[in-house]
């Protein structure tokens, strides 16, 4: 079952949503994952579990919509002077940030959903960091490459290595990022 949009900002769904949400959380930080359960966040939220049985469908799909709201960016990427410094600085934090315990917690949740929003949400998050720094790079007059092979070489790497290798070090992260900034777009 996909998670359904808020139709009124605000309201009643909004503050369900962030009640849930938080007693999600508030669970996942105070006990083992395999101990949470729908009735437990429920009385911790304050509402029946069938207002999350109804809303998010599952467990599991409550779980990747947290964990999606816990991926959104809650700032610009930074603005290290150029467009290969910002990607450089933006890609080894990612990388970092994706690798940590709770990004690979968060990971899994999402992919974990049946539903295949969630993960839809999380690339669209990284793209729009991108689109900020491809922006920032073209206001100052330099080139900087599509960002569809930006995704497809650097960051698509990076979390390959993280599910199924091991960490991408700074090293292997600006090799990446040489890599696309280097060829001609």
């Amino acid at each position: 079952m996909a998670v359904k949009e808020n139709l009124r900002p605000g309201g009643r769904s909004a503050r369900v949503q962030a009640s849930v949400h938080k007693a999600t959380r508030d669970l996942l930080a105070e006990m083992s994952r395999a101990e949470v359960t729908i009735p437990l966040i429920a009385a911790r939220a304050g509402v029946t579990p069938s207002t999350i049985y109804r809303r998010w469908g599952d467990l599991q799909e409550l779980l990747a919509d947290v964990a999606v709201e816990r991926l959104r960016p809650d700032m610009q990427p930074v603005d290290a002077g150029s467009g290969r410094a910002d990607l450089q600085a933006w890609a080894e934090q990612y990388a970092e940030e994706m690798s940590s315990g709770p990004g690979r917690e968060m990971i899994r949740d999402v992919l974990a959903a049946q539903a295949g929003a969630n993960a839809c949400k999380c690339c669209e998050y990284t793209r729009q960091q991108i689109v900020v720094i491809a922006e920032r790079a073209k206001a100052r007059g330099e080139a900087f490459p599509d960002i569809d092979i930006v995704m497809d070489q650097v960051v698509a790497p990076i979390m390959y290595r993280i599910l199924f290798d091991d960490v991408p070090d700074a090293a292997r992260v600006r090799d990446l990022v040489s890599r696309i900034m280097s060829t001609p777009g």
